[in-house]
């Protein structure tokens, strides 16, 4: 480790003393049905949103936590995986995992460990580089993390716990724990969409933008990319850069999106309070919003157009697909497209029911649909099918008092969105997202354990002070 990334360190150290108060532990250690403590918060996925919310947790000591992630150690979420581009899109100067301290920003760690000069003349953010300051980070603030663990299912357990059936590398095991936070992403409430007249084609031949794909296999190949966001751009540069023989994008618009509203969303008052809003607000801004998609910047689009055999189709939405001696051939409004291999970035749709951790409950779940019901013409069935959350981001019941439990289970994932706008998968919602979780998080625990804080209170006797009182003199006063 450089002297600087040392330095650094001891100054986080100092920091993080600084500003502890009050650092009274507050919570007492609840046992599970087998004996052994529980743990006050169990946090599954160690990515950059889980990693944030272990930090918040801890500086309002609440310790007794453990983050769990199904990758190997560094490999947390997207960056050195299905992540395609070569930088991330956000600015250099957005903030996130930090929670405002600014001795753990990127830009402290960058300059620790390239000089202030390479951030000065840094234009964006590299992926790689981003991964591993957010590993850095985990391992300077300490947080407990077990990988190689995925999380199977999800029960209630006695005295208002709630149980986790977990799988590891040597066997499968149960934790129990008071709450339980699912900062699982992309893909924590639902899959990637694979659009219906491309799923009957042959395997191997489809793709989603999230899959491992081998690009190499692709060299002189057809592809066509279906969707026109970021990430399909991103793919679409990965096959062109890998020696694809053609690239089609397919954009179902009859002009391609290129306003991108994350950036004209991201100041503090939409950040804090769009939760705060009623639904007809909540539902009108967040509709609106999802339906433009994010956008892309230039840099993303050149990647691609400076190749010759790249092709954009506008207004070609997918009508038909079929198998053919030649390849796959794609129906669109402005004709025929043949390919030999076909990415589909077209988002996320809500499936509680596909997800083995959720079955349990999953029909239970309320979603935006149970709960309001919008004009004629902003009405939306795959928003609608997005969980309702309650406004410490915890699922809310759809019958209510069939899985009273599942309000102790609090959801910071990119289905977050229509209840809390850009959150669980947005670093520049960090800031103000993380810390109305844990405030969240930290009031269900004070509340549950009122009656004991209560009593606590009336046996507190401890004095604060030593009076010495003088002895009278016998003598009257004169």
């Amino acid at each position: 480790m450089s002297d600087a990334l040392t330095e650094l360190e001891a100054s986080i150290r100092a920091d993080l003393a600084r500003i502890a108060h009050p650092g009274a532990a507050w919570l007492e250690p609840k046992m599970g049905p087998d004996g052994k403590p529980a743990l006050d918060v169990l946090i599954v996925g160690a990515g950059q949103s889980g990693v944030a919310i272990g930090f918040g947790l801890m500086r309002s000591r609440v310790s007794n936590i453990l983050l769990l992630d199904k990758a190997a150690e560094g490999m947390e979420g997207p960056w050195l995986t299905y992540a395609r581009m070569p930088t991330l899109r956000s600015p250099k100067d957005y903030t996130g995992p930090d929670l405002d301290i600014p001795s753990l920003t990127y830009q402290s760690w960058h300059e620790a460990r390239f000089g202030k000069e390479s951030w000065q003349g840094l234009g964006l953010i590299e992926r790689e580089h981003w991964a591993d300051y957010l590993l850095w980070l985990r391992r300077t603030i300490a947080l407990p993390v077990r990988n190689g663990c995925e999380l199977l299912k999800i029960a209630p357990a006695a005295d208002g716990l709630l149980a986790a059936l977990v799988t590891r590398a040597d066997g499968v095991e149960t934790l129990h724990a008071r709450k339980i936070v699912l900062a699982t992403g992309q893909e924590g409430m639902g899959g990637w969409m694979i659009p219906e007249p491309l799923r009957d084609l042959p395997a191997g031949s489809v793709a989603t933008v999230a899959d491992e794909i081998d690009f190499e296999n692709l060299r002189g190949k057809r592809v066509a990319v279906i969707g026109a966001g970021a990430s399909a751009f991103d793919n679409a540069a990965t096959a062109l850069e890998a020696g694809a023989a053609e690239v089609h994008l397919l954009c179902r618009r009859a002009q391609i999106q290129v306003i991108q509203p994350y950036r004209w969303l991201t100041f503090r008052g939409f950040l804090r309070h769009l939760s705060d809003l009623d639904d007809a607000w909540r539902w009108r801004f967040m509709r609106t919003i999802l339906e433009m998609r994010e956008g892309f910047p230039q840099a993303t689009y050149d990647r691609c157009a400076r190749h010759a055999n790249f092709t954009l189709h506008e207004g070609a939405p997918i009508e038909a697909a079929c198998a053919t001696g030649k390849g796959i051939e794609l129906h669109t409004p402005r004709g025929t497209i043949a390919a030999d291999f076909v990415i589909c970035g077209t988002g996320i749709d809500m499936n509680f029911a596909g997800r083995g951790e959720l079955s349990r409950f999953a029909g239970n779940i309320a979603t935006w649909a149970d709960r309001y019901q919008p004009p004629d013409n902003e009405r939306n069935e795959r928003l609608g099918r997005f969980p309702y959350l309650a406004d410490d981001y915890a699922f809310t019941e759809r019958v209510p008092g069939e899985t009273p439990w599942i309000s102790d289970i609090h959801l910071f994932a990119i289905a977050s969105t229509m209840s809390f706008g850009p959150s669980g998968s947005s670093i520049n919602a960090m800031t103000t997202a993380v810390p109305k979780l844990v405030h969240g998080l930290t009031r269900g625990l004070f509340r549950a354990d009122v009656a004991r804080h209560w009593a606590s209170l009336s046996a507190y006797d401890v004095p604060q002070a030593v009076v010495t009182r003088q002895a009278r003199s016998s003598g009257k006063l004169r």
